[in-house]
């Protein structure tokens, strides 16, 4: 995790306030007909135009020359006269009010330049801290440049927390290739250094692999990025809390996209509390191949700021545009904004708008993530949103293993029984395994068993696998048997008191090798838990391959 230095905060709370209306100053800048010197009508211009030689030439040069001093000297003398006719020609309207408003809209007009400054120094002074930060990160580290980045922000939640889950179902069955290829950002966006060092710990002690090979980084922001967000103007009808909900979760959005902005060449927007479907990269990278036209966003969810895809050389653009309007809107609003300011015409109907937006901002059918938290990280928000494109995840996976009388110690959970999962047609489900609880799969007949491969957890409970469990074969040779009892080893490998080898265990829920054949022919396969198990277990898949299957 980064400890990056901690310049100074970048702005203060509140909104900008706005000019007057736009009729006053169309009324300050009306001249009376003719009254500017020089400024003429059509027949009198239609004079100048008929004159000739060097006197002609030498008006036009002193026009040229005094024509700015002339209409400021033009619009000098209109406002005299422009009061002087509203005074005029208004009832028991006094000269007072109109001066008053015309001081009054001068104020606005200094005090929007100001808020402009501030703003415009708020952005600089953001954009510098965050490409500080990123560069004394990328100093540190030697990760290459990979093609997809994922950037999940997760804050402290009152009740139920779901990161760990997102991040077993976003590396569930990702190959070595894409895991070499893909970078995932979890972004703790708390200053409370107790609370960011126990996610990091959490997340290294749930996947030390992932950590140690780059595959997932932690990252925290110095307590000085936060501006003050306790005098926040409320807008929309929302509660001070939900709008310094809101603007913090943009300043936390544009940090991440900042920081994760040199590391890849795509970057994909997720949440903490979702999961995704077992091949999202896969059909990321195919979707993207297939267009042919540019786009800004590919969205792969229809919720929210879930699964939204961005080319990385387009993120410094879009974070400028956050941080110009973090204060007023929600972060889904500010990119439709920024939409609208690429691509529509003020001129053409909010129809024909649409449309060109929709070329820059595509949809991908079924939804590869969905949203599965209840609760929000607004303290007090219940949301059970679901994307309704997403469809069902399946949960098992099919395998055509050989016949085999199947067994459990475990404590079976409704209909998810061990039959099934060995017959393809769903997983299996008991509750928590403890020390010496055991799953067994004996065959019918004794067979030659070239490979295994046994996979816990599934993508809707990604947590409920196998810990510290062997995988344990038992050789039909008799004589064999009583070797390995005698011995307690053979082939390298680590006999049972009952005649088992220990030819493998599961790691990060999963268990697969070749068996050496010098084994001969396998009476069954087992199973054997070794310690208790916080957490429930499901099988949702196994597969025994056989020189016949």
């Amino acid at each position: 995790m980064p400890s990056p230095a901690a310049p100074a905060p970048f702005g203060e709370g509140g909104g900008p306030a706005r000019p007057g209306p736009a009729r006053q100053v169309s009324a300050a800048r009306t001249r009376p007909a003719g009254s500017c010197p020089g400024g003429g009508g059509r027949q009198r211009g239609e004079a100048r135009r008929g004159e000739a030689g060097v006197g002609s030439a030498s008006r036009r040069a002193m026009r040229r020359r005094y024509g700015p001093l002339l209409t400021a000297l033009c619009l000098g003398a209109a406002f005299p006269l422009l009061w002087y006719a509203a005074w005029q020609g208004s009832r028991g309207n006094d000269l007072d009010m109109y001066q008053s408003q015309l001081l009054e809209l001068r104020q606005r007009l200094l005090y929007a330049e100001k808020e402009n400054k501030q703003r415009s120094h708020e952005l600089s002074s953001a954009l510098d801290e965050i490409k500080h930060i990123v560069a004394k990160r990328m100093n540190s580290t030697t990760n290459h440049t990979v093609s997809l980045v994922m950037g999940i922000p997760t804050v402290k939640r009152e009740k139920q927390h779901y990161l760990i889950n997102t991040l077993h179902s976003l590396l569930y069955e990702l190959s070595e290739e894409q895991k070499n290829n893909c970078v995932i950002i979890i972004f703790v966006a708390e200053v409370d250094a107790e609370y960011v060092n126990s996610v990091a710990e959490s997340v290294k002690t749930s996947f030390p692999r992932e950590i140690q090979s780059g595959v997932l980084e932690v990252i925290s922001p110095p307590a000085s990025y936060y501006p003050d967000l306790s005098n926040l103007k409320k807008t929309f009808g929302d509660s001070e809390d939900r709008v310094r909900w809101r603007t913090k979760q943009n300043l936390d959005y544009s940090f991440l996209m900042l920081y994760a902005q040199p590391k890849g060449t795509f970057y994909l927007q997720l949440e903490d509390d979702i999961i995704a479907k077992p091949d999202y990269i896969q059909s990321i990278e195919n979707f993207a191949a297939k267009q042919s036209q540019e786009w800004m966003i590919l969205e792969f969810s229809q919720l929210g700021f879930i699964g939204k895809l961005f080319k990385s050389e387009d993120l410094p653009l879009i974070v400028e545009f956050f941080l110009m309007f973090y204060k007023d809107k929600p972060i889904d609003w500010l990119i439709d904004h920024l939409l609208w300011v690429k691509v529509c015409n003020p001129e053409k109907d909010a129809i024909h708008c649409e449309k060109e937006k929709a070329k820059l901002r595509i949809r991908a059918k079924p939804s590869l993530f969905q949203h599965v938290g209840i609760y929000s990280s607004l303290a007090g928000k219940i949301q059970n949103l679901k994307d309704k494109d997403f469809g069902k995840n399946v949960l098992h996976k099919t395998h055509n293993n050989p016949p085999a009388k199947v067994d459990t110690s475990l404590r079976t959970y409704q209909q998810y029984t061990l039959g099934k999962v060995y017959k393809g047609e769903d997983c299996f489900w008991a509750s928590a395994p403890v020390a010496g609880d055991y799953i067994s799969f004996t065959f019918l007949n004794p067979l030659k068993v070239e490979k295994y491969f046994f996979r816990s957890g599934n993508m809707e409970h990604p947590g409920d696998k196998l810990f510290n469990t062997t995988v344990e074969v038992l050789p039909a040779d008799e004589m064999l048997r009583k070797e390995l009892v005698d011995n307690g080893s053979k082939f390298n490998y680590p006999a049972t008191k009952d005649g088992y080898l220990k030819i493998g265990a599961f790691e990060n829920g999963i268990a697969e090798g070749s068996i050496n054949q010098s084994i001969g022919k396998i009476q069954a396969i087992r199973l054997s838990v070794n310690s208790d198990s916080p957490v429930w277990a499901i099988l949702s898949e196994v597969f025994i391959k056989t020189s016949e299957n």
